[in-house]
């Protein structure tokens, strides 16, 4: 066993250099798009469409947009997702704000691109619950609108890798470049406010939220075990190490982007707290305990002050960015 906390100590030093290497820098104006799947407006309205339409699941009854809501920042307010029936999931739903910048995708990186993503609640038992991917193209088929809709975007008929272009697609778009701190960066010094501006100073320095949530994006995009207590459904969630069976990622969530993060309530994996101040406290007190001995060792008591932990709540805040007309609902 102290083999395991050897390697996860340098480990976590290595994802520490990683992270220091990231400048903290404005979110570009637009994402990369794959040559894959080179956007058009009406494929990316035909996504928009679908990401909307409930006929997507099984029975009708939910969309993507159900637990991605346009007013919760395009996440789930509830602290796990429900599926078709009433199903509770065992992790909350990461918002697509943004999503487009990461290099993979859910809380555990198993898909790759927003395209695998979007594939992955059609099939799965406790979402949408179809049986398999044709029987969502066979549903979509039989609708006259989306038979035209698709021979005019794609010059065919509904496929599946079609269905996933398009939501990727549309999914590309929710971007939110434009936040007070965005503009502070670029030199806008009246952008944020004192107590801002002290919790930013605090992120990057006492509170320490630097050494993992750094770039554009203010995620690493690494892995790490923070010792989240487990509220979810799953009796043991091992995160990571689902995907790569590799020990020292037992236990271990990717790093959230914190842009927007003022809207996304509730946090962690599991929606484990309610509010940006209960996340704080968790910090402050150096993480929680955890079952597996993957606890990242960066996780330290901060012994922040009252008033050091709202100034770095406003400051979380300012990473709020405007959201356009094609993230509201049809």
């Amino acid at each position: 066993m102290r083999i395991f906390y050897i390697l996860a100590f340098f480990s976590a030093i290595f994802s520490v250099s990683l992270a220091q290497a990231q400048p903290l820098v404005p979110l570009p104006p637009a994402p990369p798009i794959p040559l894959s799947n080179l956007e058009t407006p009406s494929k990316i309205a035909l996504g928009k469409t679908l990401f909307f339409d409930p006929k997507l699941s099984v029975n009708g009854s939910i969309s993507c947009a159900f637990c991605h809501m346009p007013k919760a920042g395009f996440a789930d307010p509830r602290p796990v997702s429900i599926g078709v029936g009433g199903k509770r999931g065992g992790r909350n739903a990461p918002p697509v704000l943004n999503a487009a910048y990461l290099k993979l995708q859910f809380w555990d990186g198993r898909a790759g691109s927003l395209e695998e993503q979007a594939l992955g609640p059609l099939t799965n038992p406790v979402e949408m619950e179809n049986p398999n991917n044709q029987s969502i193209v066979d549903r979509l088929r039989k609708i006259p609108a989306y038979r035209k809709r698709f021979q005019e975007v794609f010059g065919g008929s509904v496929s599946i890798d079609r269905i996933a272009e398009a939501i990727g697609a549309y999914e590309r778009t929710l971007v939110t470049p434009e936040t007070p701190y965005d503009r502070f960066l670029m030199g806008d010094k009246k952008a944020l406010s004192s107590a801002q501006k002290r919790g930013f100073m605090l992120f990057k320095g006492k509170a320490r939220c630097v050494l993992c949530h750094s770039g554009a994006l203010l995620s690493d995009q690494g892995y790490h075990n923070l010792g989240v207590p487990q509220t979810g459904t799953l009796p043991v969630d091992v995160g990571r190490y689902a995907v790569t069976h590799y020990p020292l990622d037992k236990g271990k969530f990717r790093t959230p982007p914190l842009r927007n993060v003022a809207l996304t309530s509730p946090y962690m994996h599991d929606g484990a707290f309610r509010n940006l101040s209960q996340v704080v406290d968790f910090y402050d007190r150096g993480g929680g305990r955890s079952r597996f001995p993957t606890k990242d060792p960066l996780l330290i008591p901060l012994h922040l002050t009252s008033a050091e932990k709202k100034d770095l709540v406003a400051f979380l805040k300012s990473l709020t960015g405007e959201t356009k007309k094609q993230m509201n609902q049809p």
